[in-house]
């Protein structure tokens, strides 16, 4: 089986396959992996089912031990698809804590980092077509 990874690759139903695409994609498309849903307020608000996570949101824990718990975004791993959140911690057996890591298909964005003008700039890109007058020709 080839290693390459194919822009190309529409999808399949094969498992192997999926897998295969995830484990090979490049860091560019990886971030695309990282997106998380968003409230309902923020969806209503923005028009978008989901975006990707930064450093500094706020998110609700929806699968897991850990669920209904919120945190903050301490860091994002791209490579490794997985998330850190701010005081999620687990004991390990000679008593020290460590970070647990989360998929971000597991969270979902209550709060956005307000500080990012480019992450604002593009939830507010789709809005502007959205709300042009429509031209008809009659």
């Amino acid at each position: 089986m080839k290693q390459e990874f194919s822009t190309k690759w529409i999808g399949s139903k094969n498992p192997r396959k999926q897998r295969k695409y995830l484990h090979n994609a490049p860091l560019h498309i990886r971030g695309k992996f990282l997106n998380a849903h968003l409230s309902k307020e923020l969806r209503v608000k923005h028009g978008k089912r989901g975006i990707p996570l930064r450093k500094d949101d706020e998110i609700l824990i929806m699968r897991g031990s850990f669920a209904k718990k919120k945190a903050k975004v301490l860091s994002v791993d791209t490579k490794r698809t997985r998330v850190v959140l701010d005081g999620i911690t687990r004991n390990k057996r000679d008593g020290t804590k460590v970070p647990v890591f989360f998929h971000p298909s597991n969270l979902q964005i209550i709060l956005l980092n307000a500080e990012d003008k480019e992450r604002l700039k593009i939830l507010t890109r789709g809005k502007e077509k959205n709300n042009a007058p429509n031209k008809s020709t009659n």
